[in-house]
C-alpha cells in the first residue's frame, strides 16, 4: 500500500485506523509473523490507536496526514519483518544427493566424511555419510543408480531394502534436507548417529524383496 493511497482521499481518523487494522491483519501478514513479531504489531496496533485518539485537537488534514505517514511506515516494517519467513516457508525443492563431479566411491565418501568431522563440519560429514550409504547400496546392486536421485527418494528405496532401519533412513535423509537446503545444523551426536547406521547398513543383510530365486536344475 502506498502512501498515495493512505492520504488521498483524506480519511477521518476511524477510517485511517480502519485502513491500518485492516492492511496488517491481510494473511501475508498473519501467517509469515512469528509470535514476537505478533506481539510487537499488536502493540504498535494498540499504541496508534491512542495516538488517534489523541489527534481530535489537530486539524483533520494535519491530523490525517500524520497518521497516514505512521500507518506507512508500520507496513514497510511490516512487510520487511515478514518477508523472509515468508520465503522460507516457500515450496522447497530437493536436489540430487550427489554433487557433480567425478564418482566416487562408497569408501571415498566415508574418508571424506571423516575429514570432514576432523574439521568439526557435522553438516558435510553427514551428507557425504548418506552419499556412502546409497553408494554401497548401489555398489551391492542393491539399489540400481539413479543419477539426481534426492534424499527424500533415496529414503523410501533404502527403507524398502532395509525395512528395520526405514525410520532411521527417513531420520536421517529429513536431516540432511534440513541442513542442506534449510537453517539446521548438524551435531556430533547426530554425525556419530549416522556413522553408526552407516555401519550397521554396510553390514546388514538386505531383506528379500521379491520370491525366493528358483535353483537351476541339476544337469
Amino acid at each position: 500500500m502506498s502512501i498515495t493511497a493512505l492520504v488521498s482521499p483524506v480519511p477521518d481518523a476511524d477510517e485511517a485506523r480502519r485502513i491500518l487494522e485492516e492492511e496488517l491483519s491481510k494473511s501475508v501478514y498473519v501467517e509469515a509473523r512469528p509470535n514476537l513479531l505478533e506481539r510487537i504489531i499488536s502493540d504498535i496496533l494498540r499504541a496508534a490507536g491512542r495516538f488517534i485518539d489523541g489527534l481530535g485537537g489537530l486539524g483533520p488534514g494535519a491530523g490525517t496526514l500524520v497518521l497516514a505517514l505512521g500507518a506507512a511506515v508500520v507496513v514497510v516494517l511490516a512487510i520487511v519483518l515478514t518477508r523472509p519467513r515468508s520465503t522460507a516457508r516457500g515450496p522447497r525443492r530437493e536436489q540430487g544427493v550427489f554433487d557433480g563431479g567425478a564418482r566416487l566411491s562408497a569408501a571415498d565418501h566415508r574418508n571424506r566424511s571423516s575429514v570432514l568431522a576432523a574439521d568439526g563440519d557435522w553438516n558435510g560429514a553427514l551428507a557425504e555419510l548418506l552419499r556412502a550409504i546409497i553408494r554401497s547400496a548401489e555398489e551391492r546392486v542393491l539399489l540400481d543408480e539413479q543419477p539426481g536421485r534426492t534424499a527424500s527418494e533415496a529414503a523410501v528405496q533404502l527403507g524398502g531394502v532395509f525395512p528395520s532401519a526405514a525410520a532411521e533412513i527417513s531420520w536421517l535423509a529429513e536431516l540432511f534436507n534440513e541442513t542442506r537446503y534449510g537453517r539446521g545444523a548438524a551435531s556430533h551426536a547426530q554425525y556419530e548417529r549416522v556413522a553408526a547406521l552407516e555401519a550397521r547398513l554396510s553390514a546388514a543383510q538386505p531383506a528379500r524383496t521379491g520370491p525366493p530365486a528358483t535353483p537351476a536344475a541339476p544337469r
